[in-house]
């Protein structure tokens, strides 16, 4: 399968009333600027909904299924799901190796403290290092801010003093998914773009996608991907079926297992987080429905919610107002787990 099969939402258990609703609602949200929806269930693509609207540097746009979108930070889910696969391979043998051990160009900032850093504590966020995204991204302390403007991102991302014991506190950082894309880098000789393409995108079918470039050409592993919606939703798809596609398993159904489990709490305690995923939950009519979620500024979703074999994809333009963090949420929860029964 390299391009969706379609179904209608009633073949799937689920109200196409609902799902097009979206359509409506959206119109009179002031201010709404979601770019495109996509719902996939059981394998099929039951519902797409594209909009024009500005975004950030290409000016208005006329989205569609077919126009690559900035993706943000959903491409730490990529880069997570790169990492099990090179373990997979035998590249990284063991998660709780030392960091350190990885990038020994660094070595000059390995210090007893930091040498305890494991390739575990990137994946969840908790390396201990001090690191502060939710700075104004004017603030040149801002982490993001940082890794754009130097010209060693690792050092960068390496530099900053130890605050809390690694594995013990999260704090979100595109640092630590730099790191894990050199550390990929230097186990299999391959920039990020490179491996994604042979170990992800081609099997998948995904031909068009587009990378940003940190200062030195080095593509970025923690917001750079550019794809189109519905390429985006195969990346979902595959996650839902346990690392299947097309009836071949190309990553292991226990590093999505992992990734997908909680591995530690968020400051707030409202959400938990895995392996590089976003996990939550909501209720809908009385009923609790676990999901994960690669989040990206902007608006930018990926959606999985294994239990009811369902992928969906938002993407939008709200990268500067507090729309970003709640009309995405809202579409899930109102329109597409409402559409159920």
């Amino acid at each position: 399968m390299t391009e969706w099969p379609t179904a209608a939402p009633e073949a799937v258990g689920m109200r196409s009333e609902i799902l097009s609703a979206v359509a409506d609602w959206l119109d009179g949200v002031a201010g709404a600027n979601l770019h495109g929806i996509a719902v996939v269930r059981n394998g099929k693509m039951v519902f797409q909904h594209y909009r024009s609207g500005p975004d950030e540097r290409f000016g208005t746009v006329t989205h569609g299924p077919d126009v690559k979108h900035d993706l943000r930070s959903v491409t730490k889910v990529v880069t997570g799901l790169l990492i099990g696969d090179a373990a997979a391979r035998g590249l990284i043998p063991d998660l709780e190796m030392p960091l350190f051990d990885f990038l020994p160009e660094y070595s000059d900032l390995r210090t007893p403290e930091k040498a305890r850093i494991r390739l575990r504590h990137l994946l969840t966020m908790s390396a201990g290092l001090e690191w502060d995204e939710n700075l104004p991204i004017t603030d040149p302390m801002n982490g993001e801010r940082r890794l754009w403007l130097s010209e060693d991102r690792l050092r960068t991302a390496l530099e900053p003093r130890l605050l809390w014991e690694p594995g013990s506190v999260w704090a979100y950082s595109g640092g630590c998914t730099e790191l894990l894309a050199a550390v990929l880098r230097n186990v299999s000789g391959k920039t990020i773009d490179a491996y994604a393409r042979n170990a992800l995108f081609e099997p998948l079918g995904i031909t068009d996608v587009e990378w940003t470039c940190h200062r030195d050409g080095t593509p970025s592993a923690s917001g750079g991907l550019r794809m189109r919606v519905p390429d985006l939703a195969k990346i979902g798809q595959l996650v839902v079926d346990g690392g299947r596609w097309n009836g071949a398993q190309w990553l292991p159904a226990a590093w999505i297992e992992q990734s997908l489990t909680p591995q530690i709490g968020m400051d707030d305690r409202l959400f938990f987080y895995g392996f590089h995923w976003w996990l939550g939950r909501s209720l809908i009519d009385g009923r609790e429905i676990a999901w994960a979620a690669g989040i990206g500024l902007g608006g930018q979703r990926l959606f999985v919610v294994p239990a009811l074999s369902l992928v969906v994809v938002i993407t939008g333009g709200h990268y500067t107002d507090a729309m970003q963090s709640w009309l995405p949420l809202v579409v899930l929860n109102r329109f597409v787990l409402t559409a159920f029964g």
